[in-house]
Parts: C-alpha cells; structure tokens; sequence
C-alpha cells in the first residue's frame, strides 16, 4: 500500500467547505419562513391564496359542465347538478366576504361568478334542447 494517496486537505479547502456550509444553513432555515409565506410547496402545489380558491372552484365548475376533460379519459362530462353547486358555492364565498376583500379580489370573484352563470345558463339551455 506504498502508493495509496495521500488526502492533502489545505485551509482554503476548509475555508471554501465550512462557507459552503454556512451558506446550505442559511438557505435552510429561510425555506419555512418561505413555507409559511404561502410559497409552493412540494410536488408544485400553487400558493394558498385567495385567488388560488377562487380559481380551484371555477374549475370545478368548469369541468362539471363539460368545458374540461377528464384528464385521465380525455373524455368531457356534464354534471350540471355539480356544476351549479360550485357555482353556488362561489356565491357563499362572495356573500361572507363581502367587504373584507379588496377590490381586485371583488372584481375578480364577481366577474368569474357572472362568467360561469353565463356559461351554465348556456349548457343548461343547450341540454334542455332550447
């Protein structure tokens, strides 16, 4: 074993790896202040928010009436009865919080609201056959 290799660990390797160090601990202990923020967490998941509700209800509704399909199927289903559900749902959400949101969030939630009535009234007539 003459010819082994000899581990040669200089200061500046020290200093270089203990600053790396610092730096990975640092970085660490600002990821749950982050966490805490209403920053995606793992596996991509958008931030709790107001508007991230409000999108994840006109969504619901959407797919119920057909405008989405199902990602697994590819195949679009109307659920009318679900649809509407979220749509009321989207209504509770405006009526108790009424004056308590801004008015980028009032403008948002009322326009999305009309936007899924419109498209509900227009399926269920479609549906209906008138």
């Amino acid at each position: 074993m003459a010819d082994a290799p000899k581990i040669h660990i200089d200061s500046d390797w020290k200093a270089q790896a203990q600053a790396e160090k610092q730096k990975l601990s640092e970085h660490a202990a600002k990821a749950p202040a982050k966490a805490a923020a209403g920053a995606p967490g793992a596996g991509g998941m958008p931030a709790a928010s107001f508007e991230t509700l409000i999108n994840t209800m006109a969504t619901q509704a959407l797919f119920a009436m057909g405008a989405i399909p199902d990602p697994r199927t590819g195949q679009r289903m109307q659920h009318l009865d679900l649809a509407r559900h979220h749509i009321d749902m989207l209504t509770v959400i405006e009526q108790k919080t009424k004056g308590n949101l801004t008015e980028e969030e009032t403008t948002t939630l009322s326009t999305v609201i009309y936007e899924l009535r419109t498209r509900y009234i227009q399926m269920a007539s479609a549906a209906r056959g008138g």
